[in-house]
C-alpha cells in the first residue's frame, strides 16, 4: 500500500486536488491522508464547501493563517513535521506556490520523504513575489515535477534541471481537469439577473490593492467601462477594505457578495469578458473561450498572451478602457495548451512507476 500525504492551504488547491483524489479512490494500492493548513480560511470552506465540491474532508485541519511569510511557513514546518512522522508516507503532493506548498515540500525533504510538485516549472520571473521564490524552492527540492505546459518544462530546462536527479514530466494542466469537472455542477448565484449580458472581473493582488495609485487607476477604467456596459465584480475582503479606506467610486460597477466555486465557474462559462489580477482566472477564461484582460505587469501563462487570448493592461486607466472596447482577440479556443483529459491519471501512474 502506497501512502500519499497532500498539502494544501488555498481553496484553489483543494479544487485541483479533488481531481487527484477521486482517481486515488480507483487505486486500492493508494491512500490518501489530506493535510489543510488554514492558510486561507473562510466561510466557503466549511463542511458544506467539502461536500458540495465531493471532496474528501482533511484528516489533519492545523488552523495556521494570517502573520507574516516566515511566521506562517515557519508554525507549518513545525505542525507538517509532526504529521509526517506519525503517517511515515511515501510521498509528499504539493501543488502550485503558496507558503503551504513551500511548508509541505521542505518539511518532507528534510525527513527524506519523496516529493512531487504539481504546477511545476511556472515562473512569472518577479522575485518580488513570494509565489516566485516559493515555487523555485519548491521545485529544486522535489523528485517529480508535473508540468502543466511546454513552456514549463523550458524554464526547468533553462534553469539546469535536466542535471538535477528528479523526473520532469508535462502532463497538462490540472485545474483544466477540475474546471471541466464542476462546470457540470455549476450554478448561477442566488438571485442574480441573468437577463443582462455581463463582464466579470476579479481584483486582489496585494501588488494592485497595496498600491493606491494602481488600485485608483483600476476602479476609475471599471466605473468608465461599466457606464455602457456591465461590470460584475465579487468583492474581495481585501479588495473590500482598500475600496472604503480610500473612498473609491464604485457607482457604475456592481459588486457582489465572494462567491463558491460553483458559482464562480458558472459566471465564468457566461460572462462575455473577463478582466482579473488572478493566476488562475487567466487559464479558466481561456477553459470556456472567454477573452480575458489581465490587470497585472507580468504573467507566469505567457502561451496565452503570445497567441493573443489574455493581453496584460496593468493598472493602466486608459490601456484598460482601450482594450475593453476595441482590442481584437484571438478566437480559436480549440488550440490545445493544457492537455486533454486525464491528468490526474498519468500523475498517478508516473508516481507509481518512480
Amino acid at each position: 500500500m502506497m501512502k500519499i500525504v497532500t498539502i494544501l492551504g488555498a481553496r484553489p488547491q483543494f479544487i485541483k486536488a479533488s481531481s487527484l483524489s477521486r482517481e486515488i479512490k480507483d487505486h486500492e494500492d493508494v491512500e490518501e491522508i489530506i493535510v489543510h493548513t488554514g492558510q486561507h480560511y473562510d466561510d466557503n470552506m466549511s463542511s458544506v464547501f467539502f461536500d458540495e465540491m465531493r471532496i474528501p474532508k482533511p484528516k489533519y485541519y492545523l488552523g495556521i493563517g494570517g502573520g507574516s511569510h516566515a511566521e506562517m511557513t515557519g508554525k507549518m514546518l513545525m505542525a507538517i513535521e509532526e504529521i509526517l512522522i506519525k503517517e511515515n508516507p511515501d510521498w509528499v503532493v504539493v501543488f502550485g506556490d503558496t507558503n503551504s506548498t513551500l511548508a509541505g515540500a521542505i518539511s518532507a525533504a528534510k525527513l527524506n520523504i519523496k516529493v512531487a510538485h504539481i504546477e511545476a516549472g511556472l515562473r512569472s520571473y518577479n522575485m518580488s513575489m513570494p509565489e516566485e521564490v516559493n515555487r523555485i524552492v519548491t521545485d529544486r527540492i522535489s523528485c517529480l515535477l508535473f508540468c502543466p505546459t511546454e513552456q514549463a518544462i523550458k524554464n526547468l530546462s533553462k534553469e539546469g534541471f535536466d542535471s538535477f536527479n528528479c523526473g520532469i514530466h508535462k502532463v497538462g494542466d490540472i485545474m483544466k481537469e477540475g474546471a471541466m469537472y464542476y462546470s457540470k455542477l455549476s450554478k448561477p448565484p442566488l438571485h442574480f439577473d441573468e437577463t443582462i449580458p455581463f463582464n466579470l472581473v476579479t481584483v486582489h493582488r496585494a501588488e494592485n490593492t497595496d498600491d493606491t495609485i494602481k488600485i485608483k487607476s483600476i476602479f476609475s477604467a471599471l466605473n468608465k467601462i461599466g457606464e455602457n456596459s456591465r461590470i460584475i465584480l465579487p468583492l474581495h475582503p481585501r479588495t473590500m477594505k482598500v475600496i472604503e479606506s480610500l473612498n473609491i467610486d464604485t457607482s457604475d460597477i456592481e459588486l457582489i457578495e465572494p462567491l463558491g466555486y460553483l458559482e464562480m465557474i458558472w459566471m465564468i462559462s457566461n460572462s462575455k469578458k473577463i478582466l482579473t489580477d488572478s493566476g488562475g482566472l487567466q487559464k479558466e477564461a481561456f477553459f470556456f473561450s472567454k477573452p480575458c484582460i489581465i490587470l497585472r505587469e507580468e504573467t507566469e501563462w505567457t502561451e496565452l498572451i503570445e497567441n493573443n487570448f489574455n493581453i496584460l493592461v496593468g493598472s493602466d486607466k486608459t490601456k484598460i478602457i482601450d482594450t475593453f472596447e476595441s482590442h481584437v482577440f484571438n478566437s480559436n479556443y480549440e488550440m490545445d495548451f493544457y492537455g486533454g483529459s486525464q491528468i490526474s491519471k498519468k500523475i498517478i501512474s508516473i508516481i507509481n512507476e518512480y
